[in-house]
């Protein structure tokens, strides 16, 4: 096994089985208080969840977040999380296809089309990566998975713990000008489970990009996984950051306040009442990752199908309860910010670092 490939399982391992929680900082979503409406005036036949996403219609407001490639397990993930994505009218996300770049044997594991024909699909790229390719060799990547738009992934906290990982983040306003010029699909900015801030944000309002994956603190901690395999300094290093980043529901107020098309909430979102209160936030869609993960090593997609029963499950409760019909309506519909996720929505409102 390559040392890409090794890497790849091992944070497939540690994702399903290890202690890679955030340790003390949570998503905030709890902090969104949905309002119960006793009187809804509505039948649960009347709700209607599907939503509009990056010009595709999904029956549901859910992502199954990019997680995986590279090795053969990974294969099998993504090729029974993104056949259940198809079926149920969810959108679903590829890990980084650094590996298959790298090593084209690999792009087999990326490969979800003849499974996943009508998905909304999600390429991934690391920003450092990116940098360093044409933009004829990104949508040569694209093109490989037939992927409807690319997530360039950021992930400093990462890399800086990572083995051998990346130190150098410089260019990364200047690729996604380039990108959303020349690529011929949409580009989403994605973090890796530390979170899009007001910083992040508005520079990246300021180099064109209208769509973001906020992937904020509060569930993994890739800076955890990180430590798991790293030694001396390092090691420290990740645990003084372990639980370093901008938790999701924070990150998720700061894009949607600033106007980006699309905003997907992702980290640390495990339920169907998570979904709801994203959205209500305003997330456009909301994705999930590790305990679909979970799911799949526990009972493979029998166990997937039944974890996102209860998802969609939650989602139809949390409108109908609301009085919110559908998607529009739950994003209006009366909710309480609690601290401290009001105090983060002052203190960061757009304007306030001028």
């Amino acid at each position: 096994m390559s040392e890409i490939s090794h890497r790849k399982q091992d944070h497939l391992d540690l994702c399903a089985t290890g202690p890679v929680g955030y340790r003390d900082k949570t998503t905030l979503l709890e902090c969104v208080q949905l309002v119960h409406d006793a009187l809804p005036e509505l039948s649960l036949d009347d709700i209607d969840p599907s939503v509009t996403v990056l010009g595709k219609r999904l029956k549901w407001p859910i992502l199954v977040a990019g997680m995986t490639g590279g090795t053969a397990e990974a294969a099998a993930v993504n090729r029974v999380l993104a056949a259940v994505a198809n079926a149920r009218g969810y959108a679903f996300g590829l890990g980084s296809q650094r590996a298959m770049h790298r090593q084209p044997d690999l792009a087999p594991t990326y490969h979800v089309r003849d499974v996943a024909p009508d998905v909304l699909l999600f390429g991934n790229l690391g920003m450092v990566q990116a940098r360093e390719m044409t933009t004829a060799q990104i949508q040569a990547l694209v093109d490989a998975v037939a992927a409807n738009a690319l997530c360039i992934h950021l992930n400093p906290a990462m890399e800086l713990v990572q083995p051998g990982g990346d130190r150098d983040f410089r260019g990364g306003s200047d690729l996604f000008r380039r990108l959303g010029n020349e690529l011929r699909v949409p580009v989403v900015a994605k973090e890796t489970g530390n979170g899009i801030g007001p910083l992040a944000a508005e520079k990246l309002r300021a180099a064109g990009v209208r769509h973001v994956d906020v992937s904020g603190a509060g569930g993994t901690s890739w800076v955890g996984v990180e430590t798991l395999r790293a030694a001396d300094g390092a090691k420290r290093l990740g645990e003084a950051f372990w639980d370093w980043g901008v938790s999701t529901a924070a990150a998720v107020a700061t894009c949607a306040e600033r106007g980006f098309e699309t905003v997907v909430a992702t980290g640390g979102v495990s339920s169907g009442l998570d979904v709801a209160r994203a959205v209500a936030l305003g997330a456009t869609i909301a994705g999930i990752a590790r305990p679909a993960l979970k799911a799949f090593r526990a009972g493979g997609r029998e166990a997937v199908d039944a974890f996102f029963d209860d998802v969609e499950q939650a989602v139809r409760a949390a409108m109908l309860l609301t009085g919110s019909r559908d998607i529009a309506a739950l994003r209006v519909a009366p909710r309480m910010i609690a601290s401290p996720l009001r105090e983060w929505c002052t203190a960061f409102a757009p304007g306030a670092l001028r």
